[in-house]
């Protein structure tokens, strides 16, 4: 006797549909699992048989061989218990099978036949959807989940007793709801709700490069004493940012589902994340993978938000170097042995740094005593192909202290700002309508030349800075997206001299121009 159900192997965020068989013989009582599955998925046939025989059902006294279809492709996790358990009661004809030809089924088993909440629900059921499948049963609590796949038709169930009474046409047992995922808090798109821009007494024109960095999506580098302002200012960059677009929000949701972070009561980000790191974090939690199975790391679930890394020297060598790729391609490619897993790494880079070890330079308090050597040193932790990636330096002094008197309550607050910033982006969105391009930072170099070329004024300026090799190709490119950004906030049609003269600024932690302070300041 054989039957047959249907589950999901993800790879990264991709998802495959996998045919679970199950073939009941005669033979000395086993279980069998083949088709390269891992130890999670081999325990499988434990938790599935004590669900099984606890939920009022017998479990074959015969040789059981469970076969995960195409063999070639790795499976782990324990999302398969439940197509598993549906499968051997239909090899023992204990359920009609019919119902679920067009079915995909996920959730993993109690050993009492409840059924638990798992991770990557989301991107399991755009596969399946993907794939041509009618349905999908997950579990209770990730319902919500699964339903953002439109055109899906998605089956709640509490436990394996459930789903049988709705196959069989039995009354549905009175089983208590299963608990779901707690998401992580460090992964909260809301850590910095309510923090106000106008809250950052003076700092005008760093708060400006925050401004710019918002509308553009552009990685900004901050160095400065400590207590200046500086984690301040990243806190609020994600404040001025606009709400994600719907496909952008389904991308978001996928990966921190995959990552199991996701809540059940919002299982749809509608606000751009914030992650912050620690500096002793490892590479693995920054980049992605993992022992028993490759997991996201905070560069990807800080996909279309911001990744914010303070005293960015004090992270481990291998961490900032791992940031090259993403920076450029925005996915991050996790290679390990037994699996390569590729998830999406769009965010703003955002680090902060102090001038020197004992942070005390430029310090209108503390005497710094380090030397210069050692200045060196540190900032050479930041690595020249990191800095060269990133659009917007910005280097912040002290106040003195009737320079803060005068600043306080005379700054924008970052929803008067934050309406500047959307009109920025309006203005993107209609250039780049008909590209794969959202913002200005993601736009190529050779396509901006070609397709939307600055003024001739701008372009001369740029070429003066090119011929006295104050500029290589690569910081060319930013300054001209930089530009971009400063006649999107100002209202210019192109870029010119004076847009360009503001982006040099930006890229070189110059003071800024006087025609963009209104940005941030009260009129």
């Amino acid at each position: 006797m054989a039957s047959a159900t249907r589950s999901v192997a993800l790879d990264g965020l991709s998802g495959r549909l996998i045919e679970v068989e199950v073939d009941v013989s005669s033979g000395l009582p086993t279980t069998v699992v083949v088709g390269l599955a891992d130890t999670m998925v081999s325990e499988a046939r434990d938790r599935v048989r004590a669900a099984v025989v606890n939920s009022g059902t017998s479990w074959p006294d015969q040789r059981v061989t469970i076969n995960l279809a195409p063999s070639t492709l790795p499976k782990t996790g324990s999302h398969y218990d439940l197509a598993i358990a549906v499968a051997v009661l239909g090899a023992k004809d204990v359920l009609p099978l019919d119902a679920l030809r067009d079915a995909v089924l996920l959730g993993e088993l109690a050993l009492d036949g409840r059924l638990r909440a798992v991770r990557g629900v989301l991107p399991a059921a755009l596969a399946a959807a993907e794939a041509g499948a009618d349905h999908v049963v997950v579990p209770e609590s990730n319902v919500a989940e699964a339903s953002l796949v439109p055109g899906l038709r998605v089956v709640g169930v509490r436990s394996l007793r459930h789903l049988v009474a709705l196959l069989t046409g039995e009354d549905e047992p009175d089983d208590p709801p299963v608990p779901p995922l707690e998401p992580s808090r460090e992964t909260r798109w809301d850590a910095c709700a309510g923090l106000d821009l106008a809250d950052v007494a003076g700092q005008d024109e760093s708060r400006l490069s925050v401004v710019v960095a918002a509308a553009g999506g552009h990685h900004l580098l901050m160095t400065g004493p400590p207590g200046i302002g500086k984690t301040m200012l990243a806190q609020r960059l994600p404040g001025l940012l606009p709400d994600l677009e719907r496909d952008q929000s389904l991308s978001v949701s996928a990966v921190h589902s995959v990552a199991g972070v996701l809540s059940a009561d919002e299982p749809l980000l509608v606000r751009p994340p914030f992650l912050d790191p620690h500096h002793t974090a490892s590479a693995v939690s920054i980049v992605g993978g993992g022992t028993r199975g490759v997991r996201p790391g905070a560069m990807s679930l800080a996909h279309h938000g911001v990744l914010f890394m303070d005293e960015a020297p004090e992270f481990a060598s291998n961490v900032l170097d791992a940031l090259r790729q993403p920076l450029e391609s925005g996915r991050v490619v996790v290679s390990r042995a037994a699996q390569t897993a590729v998830y999406p790494a769009r965010f703003q880079l955002v680090l902060a740094a102090n001038p020197c070890p004992c942070g005390r330079a430029g310090s209108t308090v503390d005497r710094c005593e380090c030397t210069p050597l050692m200045r060196r040193r540190y900032s050479d932790r930041i690595s020249g192909p990191i800095r060269d990636r990133i659009d917007i330096h910005r280097t912040l002094v002290a106040q003195s202290r009737p320079e803060l008197a005068g600043a306080l309550g005379d700054a924008r607050s970052t929803r008067e700002v934050a309406e500047r910033v959307a009109e920025a982006r309006v203005r993107q969105r209609r250039r780049y309508a008909d590209t794969p391009w959202r913002t200005n930072a993601d736009v190529p170099g050779a396509e901006l030349r070609r397709r939307w070329p600055l003024a001739d004024d701008g372009h001369a300026l740029v070429d003066a800075q090119l011929r006295a090799q104050r500029l290589n190709a690569r910081s060319a490119d930013r300054v001209l997206r930089l530009a971009w950004s400063v006649a999107d906030l100002v209202g210019h049609d192109r870029p010119g001299a004076s847009d360009v003269e503001a982006a040099l600024a930006l890229r070189g932690s110059l003071p800024l121009p006087g025609h963009l302070r209104t940005l941030v300041a009260s009129a």
